[in-house]
């Protein structure tokens, strides 16, 4: 089995992970209320998805 004679330097290992890149979410704004939300998901905001109200969203209170 073939086996390397030597390690990759740390160097050489963080130059090949240095190409992992997180990447952005699909953020849009809500047609309903305006706010941003996850794209293909229920606004958490007013509760609506694709024009539909799908969850009733408690108010919160204002101290």
């Amino acid at each position: 089995m073939a086996v390397p004679k030597k390690n990759h330097s740390h160097q050489r290992q963080q130059k090949r992970r240095a190409n992992w890149k997180g990447e952005l979410k699909n953020v849009i704004d809500c047609k309903n209320c305006g706010a941003k939300h996850l794209a293909h998901n229920i606004c958490p905001s007013c509760g609506y998805y694709n024009g539909r109200k799908y969850v009733e969203v408690a108010q919160q209170k204002v101290a």
